[in-house]
């Protein structure tokens, strides 16, 4: 049975909730969006316990999502606290709730404090890095031994089919923004400009063997050397070449227009270890343009918010899903848009039994 979620607020955060709720029917149901502003009748009084009680009730809410921020959502906490005990229907902050429904943080949409005061700076168990760095360097030593006839194999097949070296060698930023030199099996025909960083622009060039390798991932089994080396760990976000890192630093930092702040968003992505696979690459698999980088960031953030061990062995799970079973394009997440305008086609769906 679907859960009834009433969300407090008419704001952008709330049509994004609303969205991501339609996707997931069975898991939750809208219940309604209160409007916290005057009364339409004219009565006035705004949110009030009393209205939004009446609300509740109406609506059978299970839980009460609020999407308010600033003054206007201290102001509600008096009257959520009165609605909640006395009805016991649980409340959620809703920056919170998106994360939990969506696996990835709305950077467009909170605020600076917002993000300081829930990120988890110092709080990642320090048994959760060592296990993950133990997991990766017992994986890939283990990988290097038993398919050492195995990458020989590949390394005669990208000579055979095509001209050039068998390992692609590029600078990518590690943890802390460490550039260090990771390595794939060539799976393009060289060029002799410099190529574009989008994997939808070089598909043209990728080789015969190159397809059955980007297929199941075999391309990314020399990174293994990279974990060996302490460069990268079996799960983290995907390491973005070094040419890119100025862009993408200055569009981490004008993502929150909104609110005016200037959020180094990709310092925080590099808080983790780059990963053999990640988050992102679960969920949405490749990026071909800027937006879609912006939506993996999303993402990423979210794992390095809530990484742990066993947060590492479902991405795992998902991964080793994604190589045997046949890869799909990503279907295309809508970003998260500040802007009022977002919120018109869920103006109906406010204080109404959904």
């Amino acid at each position: 049975m679907s859960e009834r979620i009433l969300l407090l607020g008419a704001t952008p955060l709330a049509a994004e909730i609303a969205r991501g709720m339609s996707q997931r029917p069975r898991r939750y149901r809208l219940a309604g969006i209160v409007d916290t502003g005057p009364d339409p009748s004219g009565a006035g009084g705004g949110c009030t316990a009393a209205r939004l009680l009446e609300i509740v009730r109406r609506t059978r809410a299970d839980r009460i999502v609020t999407t308010l921020a600033g003054r206007k959502g201290a102001r509600t906490m008096r009257v959520l606290l009165e609605v909640c005990t006395a009805t016991r229907v649980a409340a959620e902050e809703g920056t919170s709730f998106y994360e939990r429904l969506t696996g990835r943080i709305p950077i467009e949409l909170v605020p600076l404090r917002s993000i300081v005061f829930s990120w988890r700076f110092g709080g990642l168990r320090r048994a959760s890095p060592a296990i993950s760095r133990a997991l990766s360097i017992v994986a890939a030593a283990v990988v290097l031994s038993v398919c050492a006839p195995l990458l020989a194999l590949i390394a005669a097949a990208i000579k055979i089919d095509s001209r050039g070296p068998v390992l692609f060698v590029q600078a990518r930023m590690g943890a802390g923004g460490r550039p260090f030199r990771m390595l794939k099996f060539r799976t393009m025909r060289e060029t002799g400009g410099r190529p574009s960083e989008w994997e939808g622009d070089n598909r043209h060039r990728v080789t015969r063997v190159g397809w059955w390798l980007r297929r199941f991932r075999l391309d990314e089994l020399p990174q293994f050397v990279n974990i060996l080396r302490g460069e990268m760990n079996l799960v983290g976000p995907r390491p973005h070449p070094v040419s890119n890192r100025e862009l993408f630093t200055l569009v981490g930092r004008n993502l929150n227009d909104r609110t005016g702040s200037a959020i180094g968003y990709y310092a925080l992505r590099s808080m983790a270890v780059p990963g053999l696979t990640g988050w992102a690459q679960v969920r949405y698999r490749y990026a071909n343009n800027l937006e879609e980088e912006i939506e993996k960031l999303r993402y990423d953030l979210y794992y390095v918010k809530h990484r742990s061990t066993l947060f590492d062995l479902r991405i795992l799970l998902e991964t080793v899903r994604a190589v045997v079973v046949a890869p799909r394009p990503a279907p295309p997440h809508p970003a998260p848009q500040a802007r009022d305008a977002q919120f018109d086609a869920f103006e109906l769906t406010r204080t109404t039994t959904a």
